[in-house]
């Protein structure tokens, strides 16, 4: 999937099939992770497999894949603990063991159930992350278009070390597909259009916090929008219909100028979205994203970056609505060193945005850039409409002292929830540079 001159490369690592199909639906990938060699990988699929996959890192060969357990109830998350396998279910976190080590799963224990389930096909548990301490991090769905009728519905979970308990960090979730683990201990979880949820959502989410979906579990009775968290940017469906998780890049990655950024994968869409953002003085984070130019076959849940090749490894699938149908993928995402062209800095003023590129550029002007900008409306009802569709007048563009910073003037810049800026720039290397940022403006400050 790659092209000459691109500065990523996508690698499709063979899944197993059989004589009547190369793809099978049940290898609908929902979530992986390496051991700690790097050379072999856990990969769970929605249907209830657990896999090893062997052969990963460094050349690009052969590889060997063994199923080692079965039956489990749609795990979507998969994290390796000190070598031992834990899996988010629908109904537990599970902890695997190979008693006699012949490569195969011999016990399966409940390393926690706390949360309830219910017969509603919604409340997916999404993903799974352990901080510094090893606490475990997973996301509990909230049903569709109806009340919460247990504790966990719509909420962001957090179990302790041993198992024992389960703490509700946020709630006011729908459908949050995975967590990230921000270096500051916040988190960052994505939400999906729908009842209360006008459309996707990027949320920067901290303790306490509340989100949005009146449907969840909370105590949180004021229906208007000054009562939720607003997310880091709102997503309209034509850019991405389905956020994923979001990750950050190593700072000792193999991903150049990218490596500290934040990345966001798209099931809906099937592709990898850079975020950048700013910090308020208030403490919101407001940005947008920009896609690093590559499609996947598949749309894409869970990212890993390998432990020694410094490579982007995903997992994907297809199971619900997207624009990507095939029924499921593992990718590598290999950086070329080639320039990437990317906006990595958003920044917005009482009078401008700026827009901080991985690379030189060439001299610029207002017609390189087109901004619109539009409302939603929050409701109980399934997504909104763009409300106030309007363009925002460009007096100048000009290119900052560093090179790679392009100040584009906005008289009419205000905050608002939706906002694209689309570019068609020139890098000094007479690269075409062209994309389109979809973002948030909470506030202008500077």
């Amino acid at each position: 999937m790659g092209a000459e001159g691109k500065a990523f490369e996508i690698d499709e690592i063979e899944l197993p099939g059989d004589d009547r199909s190369p793809w099978n639906s049940w290898m609908r990938l929902g979530g992986f992770d390496f051991f700690e060699d790097g050379k072999r990988a856990a990969v769970a699929t929605w249907l209830g497999d657990v896999w090893i996959v062997d052969g990963l890192g460094g050349e690009f060969g052969t590889h060997r894949w063994q199923r080692i357990a079965t039956g489990l109830f749609q795990p979507l998350g998969v994290k390796i603990v000190n070598g031992t396998i834990y899996v988010s279910c629908r109904d537990q976190i599970a902890e695997l063991h190979d008693l006699n080590g012949d490569g195969e799963i011999d016990h399966i224990r409940s390393f926690n159930s706390d949360h309830q389930v219910t017969e509603h096909f919604h409340e997916f548990a999404m993903g799974l992350q352990t901080d510094t301490e090893g606490n475990f991090y997973y996301a509990k769905s909230a049903r569709h278009a109806k009340p919460a009728i247990i504790p966990h519905h719509g909420t962001l979970l957090k179990v302790t070390a041993d198992g024992s308990e389960t703490e509700i960090i946020a709630t006011g979730f729908r459908a949050a597909n995975g967590v990230c683990l921000n270096p500051d201990g916040s988190f960052i979880v994505t939400d999906q259009e729908g009842h209360w949820n006008p459309k996707n959502r990027i949320n920067w989410v901290k303790k306490g916090g509340f989100y949005g979906n009146m449907y969840g579990y909370h105590d949180v009775i004021n229906e208007a929008d000054s009562a939720m968290e607003p997310p880091l940017c709102w997503i309209t469906n034509a850019f991405d219909r389905s956020p994923g998780e979001l990750m950050w890049v190593p700072e000792d990655a193999k991903w150049g100028a990218l490596n500290g950024s934040l990345l966001n994968l798209s099931y809906g869409m099937g592709r990898i979205f850079v975020v950048p953002h700013e910090k308020l003085p208030d403490g919101r984070v407001q940005g947008g994203m920009v896609s690093i130019g590559h499609d996947f076959p598949t749309g894409v849940m869970r990212g890993r970056f390998h432990p020694s090749d410094g490579q982007l490894y995903s997992v994907g699938m297809f199971a619900w609505a997207g624009n990507k149908n095939q029924d499921g993928g593992f990718y590598r995402i290999r950086h070329t060193a080639k320039p990437t062209h990317l906006p990595v800095g958003l920044e917005a003023s009482k009078d401008r945005m700026i827009l901080r590129f991985t690379d030189p550029l060439d001299a610029v002007n207002a017609a390189d850039f087109q901004v619109r900008a539009w409302g939603l409306q929050r409701t109980k009802n399934y997504g909104s409409p763009h409300i106030d569709e309007r363009p925002l007048n460009i007096t100048s563009a000009k290119l900052l002292e560093d090179g790679k910073s392009v100040s584009i003037t906005l008289p009419d810049i205000a905050p608002t929830w939706c906002m694209e800026i689309q570019y068609d720039l020139k890098a000094t290397d007479g690269t075409a540079v062209i994309g389109t940022i979809h973002n948030t403006i909470h506030e202008t400050v500077k």
